[in-house]
């Protein structure tokens, strides 16, 4: 089983979370995009989301960390019976299509979209380094819905996730729910960003955010689930 390859550190450093704006989820702007400068990140509680009215380049990027952030233990996953039976018609697969997944969940028709190619090619290069996964919803070998993210020891930063079918991209975060569950699944956490309603009748809550800092450094020491560094190894 292949682990991560950590990339070079970045020249940027992150300041006290704990000092930003109490009532602000925006906490930083500028930076780059490399490897390293999302993974130290993500380990002090941020994420990287373009702020303002363009899709390009000449945008600085925005930096932010939830006042309440959107979280989903793996045991709290609200499925339904009809969700189960949907369930059944679609096969889930770990990293086959990553490419084809962030490319449907930036698709520029889709409301609210934020994943410029920046974002895009960011995340292709932290899924060749074996830190960002897709997790699909496959039927009659057709890409019906998935979902992508980070996955840094017990925390999985989701992302973005898309349907293309009723139902699909439910049944890819059930997968991503199964992937989770093994012996350190009440360690683990899934990060969604924000709760919408969504996701908060899939089971999400809100977490404050000197709550999830203060859970990091146990989340980060959390092995990395064995069925992902599996599926991951043939990168």
């Amino acid at each position: 089983m292949d682990q991560p390859i950590e990339p070079s550190p970045s020249r940027w450093v992150f300041g006290d979370i704990h000092e930003a704006d109490a009532d602000e989820d925006l906490v930083a702007i500028g930076a780059d995009l490399e490897p390293g400068t999302i993974l130290g990140a993500y380990r002090r509680g941020l994420f990287p989301m373009p702020f303002g009215t363009g899709r390009g380049a000449l945008e600085p990027m925005g930096w932010w960390s939830p006042v309440r952030r959107g979280v989903l233990s793996p045991g709290d996953l609200h499925v339904s019976r009809s969700l189960r039976r949907a369930a059944r018609d679609f096969e889930i697969r770990i990293d086959t299509a990553f490419e084809e997944v962030i490319n449907a969940c930036a698709d520029p028709t889709r409301p609210h979209g934020w994943i410029d190619p920046d974002i895009r090619e960011a995340y292709v290069d932290l899924h060749g380094l074996g830190w960002a996964h897709s997790v699909e919803a496959w039927r009659d070998g057709r890409l019906e819905g998935g979902l992508y993210g980070l996955a840094i020891g017990g925390l999985f930063a989701g992302e973005s996730m898309f349907h293309r079918s009723r139902d699909a991209s439910k049944v890819a975060l059930m997968g991503l729910v199964e992937l989770l569950d093994d012996e350190q699944a009440e360690r683990r956490l899934v990060d969604v960003q924000w709760r919408t309603p969504h996701l908060a009748s899939l089971g999400v809550r809100e977490m404050e955010r000197d709550t999830y800092l203060a859970r990091l450094d146990d989340l980060l020491a959390v092995p990395l689930p064995a069925r992902l560094l599996d599926h991951a190894s043939g990168r």
